[in-house]
């Protein structure tokens, strides 16, 4: 039966991997057991995925990424070159803990994590969230939020598109928002609802 993805003859899939149609793994990567991959995902060179990590529909990961056992990322997410997950807040190599007590870390629909960012294990990254390049994020962050800096804090607010907005919340591409429980949410117009 023909594959309708594309993995390139360097990389390595171990039994009981899930890849979705239209899915490209470039060279050098390494998708462990259990693993699930969506539907039109790229994954660049020397990515790494772990154990169990679940990754939905329409991800990019940048070259030199780990996503590690306990870390899940939703539909959209982009990872930036080289950007890092950590699953142990206290490690030890003569005392390891085993995966039961590995922090869970969520990466919502739509967030863009940028090249060389840390994400700090047992957070949540809103939807459509933007980190800067670089930065150390310890903490949840909200929807739509703006996070820079090490350590990583909020400097603004981003529309779905990927806009930098303004004090009204208000972005050129026509979409609106307010502030709502977990961030930003989006006002739809009345046609919409």
């Amino acid at each position: 039966m023909d594959k309708d993805y594309y993995i390139h003859s360097s990389s390595f899939i171990d039994d009981n991997v899930s890849v979705g149609s239209n899915t490209k793994i470039w060279h050098f990567c390494h998708i462990q057991s259990g693993a699930i991959i969506g539907k039109n995902c790229i994954l660049g060179q020397n990515v790494n995925i772990s154990n169990n990590v679940k990754i939905g529909n329409g991800v990019k990961i940048q070259n030199n990424v780990s996503v590690y056992e306990g870390v899940e990322l939703e539909d959209y997410v982009f990872l930036g070159p080289s950007c890092v997950f950590t699953n142990d807040l206290t490690p030890r190599a003569k005392y390891p803990k085993g995966t039961v007590n590995y922090k869970h870390t969520l990466v919502r629909t739509g967030a863009s994590i940028g090249a060389n960012a840390t994400i700090v294990c047992g957070n949540t990254i809103g939807k459509w969230a933007l980190i800067g390049a670089g930065a150390v994020v310890t903490s949840d962050v909200p929807d739509y939020a703006l996070i820079l800096g090490v350590p990583a804090k909020q400097s603004g607010w981003v529309c779905e598109c990927g806009q930098v907005l303004e004090k009204n919340l208000k972005c050129s591409c026509g979409r609106s928002y307010r502030i709502g429980k977990n961030g930003l949410e989006e006002i739809l117009c009345s046609s919409e609802i």
